[in-house]
């Protein structure tokens, strides 16, 4: 995180560990040695990182018990648009998965998007399409999910996105039809 003295202007990195679990932060500036308070607002939208997954979050995802909602839950593509995943790196590099209901599972084998990736697990994230957003969630993989270089356990795309399970990179689209 980056912050600026209030006194001189001084820019200064911040390590976002360290400042994560606080409301307020304060810095002693190291060009004019005044202390600065800076209050850390979190956006509704903001990645949050857990890594290593705390036990609570850990659970045994097989496709028996994923408790996924079904589809009449009223998840439906916007009728405006087309959600678009597309392979930017990795072994189906090129590969572009034009989108035909607002929830699929990527994953090595048994999903709705399957890649041929060793690095990927059978059903390792799924992806739900709201009007103007994707909700990424892994589902236990085992090397995980990454978004903006984190490993994570859910995020929130937008248009242009990018995240990467095992050595597949996968960038997010929604196009105007």
């Amino acid at each position: 995180m980056k912050a600026a003295c209030n006194h001189c202007g001084m820019e200064h990195v911040l390590k976002d560990a360290e400042v994560a679990a606080h409301s307020k932060v304060q810095f002693h500036c190291s060009k004019c040695r005044q202390t600065t308070v800076v209050e850390i607002k979190l956006r509704p939208d903001q990645t949050m990182v857990i890594s290593p997954l705390p036990s609570f979050a850990r659970s045994n995802a097989n496709r028996s018990n994923m408790n996924l909602l079904p589809e009449e839950d009223g998840l439906k593509l916007a009728a405006n648009k087309a959600a678009i995943l597309t392979v930017i790196s990795g072994p189906a590099k090129g590969a572009v998965h034009n989108l035909k209901n607002s929830r699929v599972i990527l994953g090595r084998e048994g999903a709705g998007i399957v890649l041929n990736d060793q690095e990927i697990s059978r059903h390792h994230c799924l992806i739900e399409v709201r009007d103007n957003y994707a909700n990424l969630k892994d589902l236990d993989s085992t090397n995980g999910t990454f978004f903006e270089e984190e490993r994570v356990r859910a995020a929130m795309l937008q248009d242009g996105s990018e995240f990467r399970i095992g050595n597949s990179v996968i960038r997010f689209t929604l196009a105007s039809k």
